[in-house]
């Protein structure tokens, strides 16, 4: 009695299998399924031709994360390397809890306050902290500046932070709890969380006066929420760079103890213009080199105080 031969399917190599993983947790989980699918299909087609075959660690990194946004524009989606080994385990995944650290030690992103000649504040903000550990550093900050004529925000430097945080820092330049800031979509629930100005803050408000924010091409994620979120409802006006561009809430999932991939999973969408900065970055107001961005702004606020 003869039978049909059983024939193996290929192992798959390491590469391969990082890959794959991280493909299916995009597939799953990023905001629009369609450019998903898109990626998935690019990405494998390389992958069978080679293409990955020789690189290792950050190198294969670097080069799927140009492949993915090749293809899809999204500044957030990315396979991270880390030198340091982490758990794979889902449940031991402490990327939250990892960030809140980061602002403990780092003063919930407040690098420095300060009260510059003519009476002009200025916040040097580099994360954009959570709202709730962060709400007494924020009203810290801003009841020093609280007296000042005109305020200067410097986020030239902020990389990015919590979605209730910005709209918190946001917040502080609005009389009350009545204006729409912008709405965030989960594709996850397929639903959509409104984020409105706070009505109680831990500092008094700062209304009527100039508010000059800074941004550079650094400027990222929760930084350019703030700048573009203030610039659209005029309350602010934007002086230095085009920002990078990464607008898309992220999920992080560990695919090994070396590599982790950034999945976005929503996507905001501002209340008055209603779209976002995404793949564009904030453009400012008045565009000068990210070094120049201050003094230009200082001369501004002297002007119009005269």
């Amino acid at each position: 009695m003869t039978g049909k031969a059983h024939i193996e399917a290929p192992a798959m190599t390491d590469n391969a299998q990082i890959i794959d993983r991280a493909l299916g947790r995009i597939v799953a989980g990023y905001v629009f399924p369609q450019r998903a699918e898109e990626v998935d299909r690019a990405i494998r087609a390389r992958l069978a031709t080679g293409a990955y075959d020789a690189l290792g660690g950050a190198a294969l990194c670097e080069a799927v994360t140009a492949h993915l946004q090749e293809v899809c524009p999204d500044r957030h989606l990315r396979l991270l390397w880390q030198d340091e080994p982490r758990s794979t385990e889902p449940e031991d995944d402490d990327a939250g809890r990892a960030f809140l650290a980061l602002l403990r030690e780092q003063n919930q992103g407040i690098r420095r306050v300060e009260q510059l000649d003519g009476n002009i504040g200025c916040l040097d903000i580099r994360w954009i902290a959570d709202a709730g550990e962060g709400a007494r550093a924020i009203g810290a900050a801003m009841e020093l500046v609280a007296g000042t004529l005109a305020l200067i925000l410097d986020l030239r430097e902020c990389r990015g932070g919590s979605p209730a945080g910005a709209a918190m820092w946001c917040s502080y330049f609005f009389p009350d709890d009545q204006v729409h800031l912008n709405d965030f979509y989960h594709r996850a629930t397929d639903s959509t969380r409104q984020f409105w100005t706070l009505s109680q803050l831990p500092a008094p408000r700062y209304l009527g006066r100039p508010v000059y924010v800074l941004t550079s091409a650094t400027t990222f994620s929760g930084g350019e929420d703030v700048a573009y979120t203030l610039q659209a409802l005029g309350r602010a006006e934007l002086v230095g760079e085009t920002t990078g561009g990464g607008a898309h809430p992220t999920e992080r999932h560990p695919v090994t103890a070396h590599i982790t991939v950034t999945v976005p999973t929503a996507r905001t969408i501002n209340a008055v213009t209603g779209t976002n900065w995404e793949g564009v970055g904030v453009r400012p107001d008045r565009a000068v080199a990210a070094d120049k961005a201050l003094e230009t702004a200082y001369q501004e606020a002297i002007r119009r105080l005269a």
